[in-house]
Order: structure tokens, then sequence, then C-alpha cells
């Protein structure tokens, strides 16, 4: 690769002053060659050499203002700002122009959290510079410190009229669309913006993402085919414009287009396990199965890599199998209730009924709150003729669902079958009101209950 002759000086400036160090001679460098060198090691996070660089050169340039200036971002780095603003004052005195100087006021007082007063200095920053681009940036910046999301934005977009490559401009511009929820208003202005700088494969992205946002799959892969076209390695294109064509699915385009995010660098277990799911969608059992098996691999603790292999042998109808990788699974993590809830699930289809009651147990007690978890496992204790602790276990379920017939008549069927007949009634009037036609339940699983008497006179009294 060839370096223009200013980075061929730069580097020439940084080894001559590195070699300066070592043998403690002092050699003479102009002002700007120092400046460079100081922000250099800025950049680096090498700020003892940056401090050691900046006090040669305030030694051979003590009038230097370009020096004195980045003395104060050195201080304003180290937090010391009531030292850099009396600084500032004072080259101020000397250039009043110099828009450096408002660029810094702002700076100071961004970091003290006043971010209007750093707009004002940024505004009048704006009068005397050239580089309209780095300051419209810094504006927006101190908007979306103040969370002013329309003026951030439309501080972006006059950056970018000055400097159309200005990526991070870009991505906050279309940062503050999203958040300010005017999707439709960013395709719109990225449109605009393509059309002055076609081959930004980033516009092109985010135009695709945006898409997607709206649910309009056809237009977000036609704008990613763009960005990988732009850059034959975008990563990021890639796999969006994969998860576009699954929407559409359309299978074996999503499955080329995630396997070429697998060729570009190496294969994460999202990938595989979408490849998997998208040969599952074509019927190609074995070639499902063998990128669900690299997905728990790859990546051990992807919940989701064991799920789908559980689920897949599930709707086979292979419990056994099921099990086993339930199994391999819990013993990764014991602690989630997506593997318990399938755990008790499987054994339930295989009869096994102490041990399904025992997933469900641990299913809710590792945060499963969901409805037909507490039925599944209260209608199991029920089966197993543990009529107290299915009464326990509603009455749990009721705090999470006040107002649910399945519950109601779940507990007026228990509370009947240990003869307690006045909360029986009490439930069983709460689940005729919440819904008259759901008393089949009670046939359903209280047969015994249902024949009773009492029971059909209570329903006919009750009928609307």
């Amino acid at each position: 690769m060839q370096l223009s002759n200013e980075e061929e000086d730069y580097n020439l400036s940084l080894s001559k002053f590195e070699s300066m160090l070592k043998t403690n001679k002092v050699l003479f460098f102009d002002s700007e060659e120092f400046e460079e060198i100081i922000l250099h090691y800025l950049d680096m996070g090498k700020a003892a050499l940056a401090k050691k660089a900046l006090k040669l050169a305030l030694d051979q340039h003590p009038k230097s203002t370009g020096l004195k200036l980045v003395q104060v971002e050195m201080l304003v780095y180290d937090d010391k700002l009531d030292i850099a603003e009396k600084l500032l004052n004072e080259l101020y005195a000397i250039e009043p122009t110099n828009e450096e100087i408002f660029i810094q006021k702002a700076n100071i007082y961004s970091k003290r959290d006043q971010h209007e007063k750093a707009v004002e200095f940024l505004n009048t920053a704006l009068e005397y510079t050239d580089d309209y681009a780095d300051v419209y940036n810094l504006i927006g910046m101190e908007y979306l410190f103040m969370d002013n999301l329309e003026l951030a934005k439309q501080s972006f977009i006059k950056c970018l009229e000055e400097d159309l490559d200005d990526q991070s401009a870009l991505y906050n511009v279309v940062y503050c669309f999203e958040f300010l929820d005017q999707n439709l208003d960013a395709i719109a202005y990225l449109n605009k913006y393509i059309d002055k700088n076609p081959y930004s494969e980033i516009a092109w992205h985010q135009m695709g993402r945006l898409y997607y946002g709206v649910k309009d799959y056809e237009n977000a892969i036609r704008a990613f085919d763009y960005a990988t076209l732009i850059d034959d390695e975008f990563l990021g294109a890639f796999m969006e414009k994969a998860k576009a064509f699954e929407r559409l699915k359309k299978y074996e385009e999503a499955i080329e287009s995630y396997s070429r995010t697998i060729e570009l660098d190496d294969a994460t277990s999202y990938a595989l396990l979408r490849i998997g799911k998208c040969h599952e969608k074509l019927g190609n059992k074995v070639l499902a199965l063998k990128f669900f098996d690299q997905t728990v691999h790859e990546d051990p603790l992807l919940d989701k890599g064991w799920i789908a292999i559980t689920d897949f042998y599930i709707r086979q109808k292979n419990y056994q199998k099921a099990l086993f990788y339930v199994n391999k699974a819990l013993a990764i993590d014991n602690q989630n209730r997506l593997y318990w809830k399938r755990f008790a699930t499987i054994n339930k289809h295989m009869n096994l009924f102490e041990e399904a009651e025992f997933g469900f147990r641990k299913a809710v007690e590792f945060g499963d709150h969901e409805l037909d978890t507490w039925l599944f496992w209260v209608d199991i204790l029920q089966f197993l003729g543990e009529f107290e602790s299915a009464i326990q276990t509603l009455l749990q379920a009721s705090e999470y669902y006040p107002e649910e017939n399945e519950v109601e008549y779940r507990l007026a069927g228990l509370y009947f079958m240990i003869q307690d007949n006045t909360k029986a009634k009490f439930h069983l009037s709460n689940g005729l009101r919440l819904n008259f036609d759901n008393y089949i339940i009670l046939e359903d699983l209280f047969p015994v209950v249902w024949i009773k008497k009492m029971v059909q006179n209570y329903i006919a009294k009750n009928k609307k």
C-alpha cells in the first residue's frame, strides 16, 4: 500500500520522536509535528507519552496557540476543567476568532453537563470555522445528551450536507429517526442521500434495516443486495438479508445468505441455528439436525440450540431422543425454565407423570408463569390424586391470572373433590360469571363432580 507524503512525514516524525526518547538527545520539531505526535498518543490511550511530548513541545514553542489548545484538550481529558478554562480565556484574549477555542469551551461545558451552554459556544464556533461538518456533528452530540432527538437529527443532517462521507453522522441520523418512530421519513431521507452518494454501503444497509422494520421485506432485500454488491464482505448486510428471505419463506436463499456469513467469519451459533431452521422448513430433516448439532457444539450455553433439537424430536414424536437432548441441556444449565417445561412436556407424553409434575414445578420455580404451564402442572397433580397440592398451586396461579375461568373451574372441581362445598360453589360461580360455556371443563376433568345433582342444579340456576 502506497503511503501519501503526509503519512510518510507523520511516520518519520513519530519514529524520530521515539528514538529521541531512547537517546535523551533533544531534537527540534515544528509545532504542528508536535501536535500530531501528542494527539497520536492521546488516541492510543498513552497519556504519559502525550504529556511528555507536550512538555517538550511547550519548551520549544512557548507561544504556540495550537500547542496550548492541545494542552487544554489534555487538561479536559484529565478532568482539570477549571485550569483548562483559565488557559482558554487567556488564549481568547490573544485570538478571539479561533474556532478551536470555542470548541474546547463547549467541551468543558459538556463535561459539566451544561449542554445548552456547550451548544451556544459551538454555534459561535460555526461563525469562524472552515470545518462545518465537524461542528454540526458536535452540536448533534450535545442535543443527544439533552435527549432532544429532533434537533440532534437536524444537526446531523446539516453535518452530512457538508460532508457526505461522515459515517458516524449517518448512523446517528438514522438512530434519531428510529428513536422518533419516523421510519418512513428515514427511508425517504436515505433515498435522497443515496441519490447523492450511491456507493455508500452503510446507507443501503441502514435502508434495508428500516424496510425490514416496517415489514417491507422485498425492498429490504433489494437494499441489502446493493450493500453487499458495494462491499462483498459486509457481514451484517448478509445476515440481515438472510433474515428477510426467511420472513418471505424463501428458505433456500436464506440458507445461501447465512452461509455467506460463515464464509466471511467464524461460524456463529445464530447463523447455524437459522440454517437448521430453514432446512427443517424445507423438510431436509437430516441437514436440519446436522446444523442444530453444530449450533450446540459451537455454543453449548445457547438455549435456542438445545430447544431447536428437542422440539425437532418432539415434532417427530421421538420422545426418547427429545428427552436425551433436554437432559443434556439441563446438565449444562439446570435453572432454565424453557428446558424444564420441555422436560415436563416430554415426560407427560411418555406417561411419566411424576417426572412431568417435577418438571412443571421446576419451570414455575425458575420463572415460567405462563397459564398453560400452571394448568398442565395442576392437571397432573390432580391425576396423581394430590388434590391439596393442586389447590395450593391454583391459588398461586390465580395471583397471576385473577380473572381466569380455567383456574376458577378447576378450583371448583378440586374443592368439590375434597368436600369443601362452600369454596367449591364460590369458585364455580366465578367460573360461570367469567365464561359460562366453559363449564364443560368440569365434565372433562371431574366426571365424578359433574354427575352430582347439586352441581347440575347450580349450573342450571346460573344459566343466563
